[in-house]
């Protein structure tokens, strides 16, 4: 996916088996953001920044979606261990993942693996993409200061 694509409608379930859909966010920004796994260091990080600035996301006009590979049950886990306010899609068999471009190779201690490639989508209020950050774009620690700007 690249700027200016629409986003899939269907996104996936949550942690509690709700479906969620891109027209559920019809006249909110979306913040659609991928990691790779849930309760470790970076992706903690990043899931705790956009906790942190969550309302003042929301008075911005964003929505925040996160999605990994991790199972229903250990989204419940992290959601509770770190009181996210937001949904957490489990893209178990990586259809999304795949369909935004976020699961590819990667290389760990020289070692090429198949993975969850960090990303972060600004969805627009049309459902269009508007901003992407990959890699190592995303600064896990201050991501939502990033996406405000600041």
């Amino acid at each position: 996916m690249n700027i200016g694509d629409k986003a899939p409608e269907i996104l996936g379930k949550d942690e509690n088996g709700k479906e969620i859909r891109l027209s559920d966010f019809q006249g909110r920004k979306l913040i659609l953001y991928f990691y790779p796994k849930d309760n470790t260091s970076g992706c903690t990080a990043e899931a705790c920044s956009l906790r942190d600035h969550h309302q003042e996301l929301q008075q911005a006009g964003y929505e925040v979606v996160g999605v990994s590979k991790d199972s229903a049950a250990s989204h419940v886990k992290f959601k509770e261990k770190y009181e996210l306010p937001f949904p957490l899609i489990a893209d178990i068999d990586h259809t999304l993942l795949e369909a935004m471009g976020a699961w590819g190779e990667k290389s760990m201690y020289g070692k090429k693996t198949m993975g969850t490639i960090r990303t972060t989508f600004i969805i627009n209020e049309s459902g269009i993409i508007e901003q992407i950050f990959a890699g190592k774009q995303v600064k896990t620690k201050e991501h939502a200061e990033q996406i405000l700007g600041k």
